[in-house]
């Protein structure tokens, strides 16, 4: 079992960075893969990064290709996005999510509130 918190969001305007972190709880951290999503009012929820177990491989979406870097640090149980050049397109509620193997992810955080002005 897995818990997920994450933490980091914001307002911000156009053009700035944000960090948001997902700390996770359970043993075994270290064996799940992460990902990051998104889902902006009215909107379907949107893939925006994933990294492996081991921090060597790592997607993400043409949208954020190039602003986003996911990163995890295993010795903190902790995953990584860092949002840079930020575009109000952005704003949306991001979350965290976790998995054993391949195929669905399995547990989701509450997500944390990113706003981008114009």
């Amino acid at each position: 079992q897995v818990q997920l918190v994450e933490s980091g969001g914001g307002l911000v305007q156009a053009g700035g960075s944000l960090r948001l972190s997902c700390a996770a709880s359970g043993r075994s951290f270290a064996m799940y893969s992460m990902a990051w999503f998104r889902q902006a009012p009215g909107k379907e929820r949107e893939f925006v990064g994933s990294i492996n177990w081991s921090g060597g491989s790592t997607l993400s979406p043409d949208s954020v290709k190039g602003r986003f870097v996911i990163s995890r640090d295993s010795a903190k149980n902790t995953v990584y996005l860092q949002m840079n050049s930020l575009k109000p397109e952005d704003t949306a509620v991001y979350y965290c999510a976790a998995r054993r193997g391949p195929g669905d992810f399995e547990y989701w955080g509450v997500g944390t509130q990113v706003t981008v002005s114009s």
